[in-house]
């Protein structure tokens, strides 16, 4: 009975915090779900963006994306693609009519620009093209001539030839920049006579309004095309001077590559590119101009042709380049040596052999790159055992 009581005692206690307690529960369970709805009642964003975000994949992959478009290209600097007034029809009175004739010798003109110009380039491509090959070969000699080779070496002959064809070819391209220059200057021409009349155009009443606009954007690219045919010109006019600066040096130059091959022993740039180098330098001559050409007492090289095939060109350029380095503007004397023992028929006959020999001496002088009007040849007799020749400086 005692334990009935009791049980009943704790049943209606814990009844009664059950009954003060579930208020509690539902006050929280109503909060939460008004709390699941809030976000219908959000206000709208300032971007008109769903304050509440895709609601799932499907909608996000539906949303457009935005893309951030590149910047535009830049207009071309032709006039006439952007100014409608050009595409329009006639306006019938005699400046239209004036403007599209003009119209049709521009584009004409431009047409051939554009087409020399890319010749030019092309003609660049190929000199530079030669004259890297140019180099290449005559550096293969150089380098075999400078460890010493046999005399006539045919590998070095033959690139020699093609060093040669190379320089020839860089010659035709001068050829070729030359008539270029030649269809350019008529191009000036025609840009100048368009560029008068267009101007003239103004001038001539009768016109209506949007003649006059094709007339101002007409007047600006025939201006603008006057500079680009003056500027083809100018390149052309400096490509052709320096390309025949350099052929000329390199010519010269060969000739002395080409008296290296045949001594088989290097002897080094022109006389005359060495003379010019020195004057470029600074370097005068020591002594004032000679009205009168007075040979020194001692001579500057002594060849004696007392045996067959006298190797004397490394020693002769040796002493010419050393006078040319000190003094570029000197000048020099041959002179044929024959000895004056016997008679008069071996006079005769070792007169014509030392002459013969002094002309082979002014030949070698020549292929080294010294100007013919710096040597005087002269003969005379002495007491020798064979013919010499001599050479003196002025």
């Amino acid at each position: 009975m005692i334990q009935w009581l009791e049980f009943n005692c704790i049943r209606n206690f814990v009844g009664m915090v059950l009954k003060n307690i579930r208020p509690v529960f539902v006050g929280v369970a109503v909060f939460i779900s008004g709390c699941s709805f809030s976000a219908d009642s959000l206000l709208p964003t300032l971007t008109g963006e769903d304050p509440a975000g895709p609601t799932s994949s499907a909608q996000k992959d539906q949303a457009p994306e935005a893309k951030t478009s590149p910047a535009p290209p830049l207009a071309p600097t032709r006039l006439a693609q952007n100014a409608p007034a050009n595409n329009g029809a006639d306006s019938g009175t005699f400046v239209g009519s004036k403007v599209g004739e003009l119209r049709k010798e521009l584009r004409r003109l431009q047409i051939n620009v554009s087409r020399n110009n890319s010749n030019l380039q092309q003609l660049r491509a190929n000199s530079v093209q030669s004259a890297e090959s140019y180099q290449r070969a005559v550096a293969v000699v150089n380098s075999r001539l400078q460890v010493g080779t046999t005399p006539g070496n045919p590998v070095l002959v033959q690139r020699f030839n093609t060093a040669l064809s190379l320089l020839n070819s860089i010659s035709e391209d001068i050829g070729s920049m030359n008539k270029l220059t030649s269809q350019v200057t008529s191009d000036s021409t025609l840009a100048a006579f368009l560029s008068e009349n267009t101007r003239a155009a103004f001038r001539v009443s009768g016109a209506m309004d949007e003649d006059h606009q094709k007339l101002a954007m007409l007047e600006d690219e025939v201006n603008r095309t006057v500079v680009l045919v003056e500027r083809v010109l100018k390149e052309l006019s400096e490509d052709i001077q320096r390309h025949t600066n350099f052929v000329a040096t390199e010519r010269s130059n060969l000739n002395t590559l080409s008296e290296s091959i045949k001594t088989g022993e290097i002897m080094g740039a022109s006389l005359t590119n060495r003379a010019l180098d020195a004057v470029a330098s600074g370097r005068q001559n020591s002594v004032g101009p000679r009205t009168q050409r007075s040979i020194s007492s001692r001579p500057l090289v002594v060849i004696r042709f007392d045996r067959k095939d006298v190797a004397y060109e490394q020693a002769l350029y040796n002493a010419v380049s050393r006078v040319l380095e000190r003094r570029p503007g000197s000048t020099f004397s041959l002179v044929a040596i024959a000895p004056n023992l016997g008679g008069a028929a071996k006079l005769a006959v070792d007169r014509n052999k030392a002459r013969r020999n002094a002309e082979n001496v002014l030949r070698s002088l020549q292929r080294m790159g010294l100007s013919p009007d710096r040597v005087s040849l002269s003969e005379r007799t002495a007491r020798a055992t064979s013919t010499e020749v001599h050479l003196y400086l002025n």
